[in-house]
């Protein structure tokens, strides 16, 4: 039998009930857990939210009061009702002013103005740091730069067959101005001739395999359409073909669908899909055609399996949310037909700026059903995972191919390697033939550069102490350059009422160390805004990112909002209102500008975007002792008067989980324990709690399934990249009642 999940049940009465639906979409699915260089993507499970004491009413009646709760009030109402309530104190404004953004799909760039003004009061809630982005460090590769895609979203920038490859370091003049013909070049579909040329007249030797960055954390499905973990997604992706892929110069190209058309209003689109393609197992032996009604189990089994991205396609796809919640079980009455064995048909539920941008990703991606059947799988109400006779992606073995790669090897906490699929539709048009990606735990801080000088990978970014042990080898000054950043955005979560004091996987692992007082004052104290927003401005982030960067590039990676502040622009000349004063933008103005307006108007002090250097990254927009003071001061006075003393004397103690034997994650805890302390003059004491290992400090966290799991006062652990070209794949992630991927990092659903 199926779970499902409750989607935006009337729980938050009030500012929550308006256009709730309205649309393109909500959550995507991109949680990223965090390593010693920062890399992205995915997390979630199958589970239904925790089933409420009392009934959907109850909750909605606790949920939408606007009263303070005492924290004996909090500790007596269960996990939905509370959930209700903090979501509402908390991101009630934030909410409320997205949905009408939402709701706009007729004007773009008063669409993207109003999720900006949205996003500030996000930010302005105080339940995120934002920290940082990946790459922005000293890298070492092999690989020519742009050689696959690099956009922002979705995961075609895993999509590896294309990469151009070198048998020895590329030098840093050349990464350079390959990088400018790249962005000269860009369009034309002639970058990859051209490099390949250039590398040659250069005097470099191509090569057909690539080593991978290596991998932390064993995938824990072959199943592409039942997960949102990274280390899911990043295995899986090279093994099937979408409709359409990102090439290398950002261009979306047809993939397994060879042509497209869109109806005049808007909703339908339909695919005609490539004749000829087959569906492989892992041996490389045919096991069915590539046809339409693939694309048909694949969403169906997407939404059965309940992966955690599913709501991406959430007042999408005609009918997909009464599908999801259950109300519709004939899947016959979901937008997605074959029309005929190469005809493949979306229909929408309202037009929607952004669809194609979503097709790159993984809820899109085919299955066969006939293997699938094969493997014991079931479809709609039938569907049981927990089945003695399923087995569908519990091993590389349980899945079909049709995509570059099969996977030839797995072995656990091992190696990965990826061997080119001989029945592939596009095989004579791919670079790599061999992808290999090698585990490793990350206790060894300089194995992954060691293994890079001797060639057992084929790149990597420097920690601090890779970029030393580079200067010392004279790989930097010739090789060494800065690598690109990413949408991927990496802040510190604040949990809103913390109940677990150990991992919920194991509860001997990462066990807190507060006693019963401790850990209620922190409760109390992380209840307020202004208690959080004093611990975020005393957050010296350029000094924790220097623990991973070194001290010349500390501020390169550093981001000050979540969605990137460049991430769109406005199309054209805006107005809209901003306290009350009608204000106009122009034609181009980024994202970013908006929310710092937008900032400025409410006197908050954080910079999210610098003309200077038109961007929101490259810099501490956050890190303020004298507003952290000034913040404080106001929480001690409400903690005063609910009788919670705090001075040098009776502090504030909260815990933040790290992995002890990564030795750059565990310098990076111990420069935010020291800048909070001396910044907040030892009335808030960071307690840094170690886990023993990777997945143990995972497990505290980013492997969650549910906010009551989540093991930390604040957390490091993960962060999200977008799925779409469009704001909204940032910011579902905070919706209400189990629609938003991220929210559960907050503590609550």
């Amino acid at each position: 039998m199926k779970n499902r999940k409750r989607v935006l049940a009337v729980l938050l009465a009030g500012t929550m009930a308006a256009g709730s639906l309205a649309g393109c979409g909500s959550n995507g699915g991109s949680d990223t857990p965090a390593t010693d260089t920062p890399v992205a993507e995915n997390a979630g499970t199958e589970q239904a939210g925790a089933e409420a004491a009392g009934t959907d009413e109850t909750a909605s009646a606790e949920g939408s009061e606007s009263s303070e709760k005492t924290m004996e009030e909090l500790a007596a109402m269960d996990h939905d009702t509370r959930s209700s309530y903090l979501y509402e104190q908390n991101l009630g404004e934030f909410y409320e002013i997205y949905q009408e953004a939402k709701a706009e799909l007729d004007d773009i760039s008063l669409r993207y103005a109003m999720m900006a003004v949205a996003e500030a009061k996000l930010l302005e809630s105080g339940v995120i740091i934002p920290f940082q982005t990946r790459g922005a460090g000293y890298a070492l590769s092999r690989v020519a730069p742009r050689t696959k895609n690099t956009t922002m979203w979705g995961t075609d920038n895993k999509r590896f067959h294309n990469q151009v490859v070198t048998t020895e370091f590329i030098k840093s003049e050349h990464i350079a101005e390959m990088r400018e013909k790249w962005a000269e070049l860009k369009g034309t579909g002639t970058y990859e001739e051209w490099v390949k040329e250039y590398l040659t007249d250069n005097g470099y030797e191509l090569k057909d395999t690539y080593s991978y960055n290596l991998y932390n954390s064993d995938p824990t499905t072959w199943d592409i359409l039942a997960t949102s973990q990274a280390v899911d997604n990043e295995a899986i992706v090279n093994t099937y073909d979408g409709l359409m892929e990102y090439d290398m110069e950002n261009v979306q190209q047809p993939a397994l669908a060879e042509s497209y058309e869109v109806s005049d209003d808007g909703l339908t689109y339909t695919f005609h899909i490539r004749e000829g393609v087959e569906w492989v197992d892992s041996q490389g032996r045919k096991v069915a055609d590539v046809k339409a009604d693939d694309w048909v189990a694949g969403m169906q089994h997407m939404m059965d399996a309940m992966g955690g991205l599913e709501f991406l396609i959430d007042g999408v796809i005609k009918n997909a949310t009464g599908y999801i919640n259950n109300e519709i079980t004939d899947f016959n009455e979901v937008g997605v037909k074959a029309i005929d064995d190469h005809t493949l048909e979306y229909t929408l539920e309202a037009p929607c700026p952004y669809f194609m941008t979503m097709l790159g990703y993984s809820i899109f991606a085919p299955m066969s059903r006939d293997y699938y059947t094969s493997q014991g799988g079931k479809f709609g109400a039938d569907f049981d995972k927990s089945a003695a006779d399923y087995t569908y992606g519990q091993t590389p073995d349980n899945i079909a191919y049709c995509g570059p790669y099969l996977v030839t090897n797995f072995t656990s906490k091992n190696i990965i390697v990826f061997s080119a699929n001989e029945s592939y539709w596009n095989k004579d048009n791919i670079n790599i033939k061999t992808i290999t990606w090698p585990y490793e735990d990350g206790s060894d801080a300089l194995k992954l550069y060691n293994d890079t000088k001797a060639g057992t990978v084929d790149g990597t970014g420097l920690t601090s102490a890779q970029v030393e042990a580079a200067k010392a080898d004279g790989l930097l000054e010739e090789y060494g350059f800065i690598s690109d950043t990413d949408g991927s955005t990496f802040p510190n979560y604040y949990n809103l009422y913390r109940t677990a004091y150990a991992n919920a996987n194991d509860e001997t692992k990462v066990v807190s160390q507060l006693t019963d007082e401790e850990k209620d004052r922190a409760n109390a104290a992380i209840g307020l805004k202004d208690f959080r927003l004093a611990v975020t401005f005393a957050t010296d982030k350029a000094s924790m990112n220097a623990q991973v960067t070194g001290e010349e590039l500390k501020t390169y990676r550093l981001r000050n909002s979540y969605t990137p502040a460049t991430f769109v622009t406005l199309e054209k000349e805006t107005t809209i209102d901003i306290n009350g004063t009608a204000t106009t933008f122009p034609a181009g103005t980024y994202y970013g500008e908006v929310m710092q307006a937008q900032l400025d108007a409410d006197g908050f002090p954080a910079k999210v975007y610098d003309e200077t250097l038109a961007s929101g990254d490259g810099y501490d927009g956050w890190y303020n002792p004298e507003k952290a003071k000034e913040y404080l001061a106001k929480a001690k006075e409400q903690l005063a008067a609910k009788g919670i003393t705090v001075d040098k004397d009776n502090p504030i103690t909260i815990e933040l989980p790290y992995d002890a034997s990564n030795e750059p994650f565990t310098n990076r805890a111990n420069a935010y324990k020291q800048s909070v302390e001396a910044t907040l003059d030892g009335e808030v004491i960071v307690s840094i709690n170690p886990a023993n290992d990777n997945d143990e400090w995972y497990y505290s966290g980013y492997f969650t399934d549910y906010g009551y799991e989540a093991n930390y006062n604040v957390t490091d652990v993960s962060g999200w990249s977008p799925d779409y070209g469009d704001p909204a794949s940032y910011l579902d992630v905070y919706l209400p009642d189990y629609a938003g991927y991220v929210t559960k990092s907050l503590g609550i659903f």
